[in-house]
Formats: C-alpha cells, sequence, structure tokens
C-alpha cells in the first residue's frame, strides 16, 4: 500500500492532464464499491485484482489498464464507463486527442470513452486506437451486451474469438459482448469506433 504522502508525491509529479481522470476513477471505485457494500478486500478477490493496486486506485495514484478497470467493472456489475467518466457537461466536445485513454497491459489498444450511457439509456462510445500486434482478449461483459464497431482508418480483426471478421475503412460489425471476444489492429495507426449496448 502506497503512503498518503507518497501517492501525494506521485500525483504532484503527473501532468495536470492525467490527474482530473485519476481522480474520477478514484471517486467512481469508491462510490461504486460503497454502494455494493463490498470491502476493498472482498472487490479484489471477486475481480482477481491485487488489493494493494485497488487500493492505490482508490487513493487517486496507479496507472490502471484496460483489463483492471473491466475486471472491477464486472465484479461491481457497473458498466466499464461508470468507473472512468467524469459527470458530463450539457454540451460536451471531444477534440482528436483529447479524453481518457486507458491502454491495454497486453496489446497496442487504447480506448478512450466518448460518451456513457446516461440515465434510462444503455449504450456507451469509445473511440478506439490500435496498432499491430497483440490482439486485445477480452472475457464476456455483463449478460446481454452487444458492441458495434465502425472501422474509420486502416484494418481490424475484430469479433468473437472463435469467428472474427477482418474490417475496413466504414465497415460495421455487431457482435456479442458477453462471449469472450477480440479487436486487433492490422495496419498502423488504426482507428475505430466501438458502440457498446447494455441491456
Amino acid at each position: 500500500m502506497v503512503a498518503p504522502e507518497q501517492a501525494a508525491r506521485q500525483q504532484a509529479a503527473q501532468p495536470p492532464r492525467a490527474q482530473a481522470p485519476l481522480q474520477a476513477i478514484s471517486a467512481a471505485l469508491r462510490r461504486e464499491r460503497e454502494r455494493v457494500g463490498l470491502s476493498l478486500s472482498e472487490l479484489a478477490k471477486r475481480a482477481g485484482v491485487a488489493k494493494s493496486t485497488l487500493s492505490q486506485l482508490e487513493a487517486g495514484s496507479g496507472n490502471p489498464s484496460v483489463e483492471t478497470l473491466w475486471a472491477v467493472a464486472v465484479a461491481l456489475g457497473v458498466p466499464f464507463s461508470w468507473l472512468v467518466e467524469p459527470p458530463a457537461p450539457r454540451v460536451q466536445v471531444i477534440r482528436a486527442g483529447e479524453g481518457l485513454g486507458i491502454a491495454s497491459e497486453r496489446a497496442n489498444y487504447v480506448a478512450t470513452l466518448l460518451a456513457s450511457c446516461p440515465p434510462n439509456a444503455r449504450r456507451d462510445i469509445y473511440l478506439l486506437t490500435l496498432e499491430p500486434g497483440e490482439p486485445r482478449r477480452s472475457d464476456p461483459h455483463m449478460p446481454g451486451t452487444v458492441e458495434h464497431l465502425i472501422v474509420s482508418t486502416g484494418r481490424v480483426l475484430a469479433g468473437p474469438t472463435d469467428e472474427p471478421v477482418e474490417l475496413g475503412p466504414g465497415d460495421y460489425l455487431a457482435y456479442p459482448g458477453d462471449l469472450p471476444h477480440i479487436c486487433q489492429g492490422l495496419e498502423p495507426a488504426t482507428s475505430a469506433v466501438l458502440v457498446m449496448q447494455h441491456i
């Protein structure tokens, strides 16, 4: 566990733009964990994540990966977006290159949340930036999840792990997100929009 003084030093060393997303993740993680009444130890056990990692995240330090945040979201029974997006203003513009990008620790994959589902709606929108290399392998999300993928630039291999589809610019793919699935950039500087639909 990181001492409060050390966490403060780590946070101060980060650029200002990086601090706000970490604080949003910290607050959201604590809020959702307390909402479901789980201790840090129990959440760590359910998510298969080290307790020290969760402790650092709740302290607003660390560098969470997509895999860690997905595992925590599934263990809490909430969409990924609930952990990474601060409350949005009424009119919101996210310029290219801005937004909270969460990197994979196993693949050249960055997911930037563009919009989460508002109350009574069930969809999240992400901008994906991908590079050739290992595919991003995803465990099943919550039952009923459907992913919609639209390729902007480059080429992508995506879909259910046992039957992925190669896509090019302008191609659209819908597939069940509650089954194991992959997403892999096949060309440098590939980008795509992912809409995750929750039922």
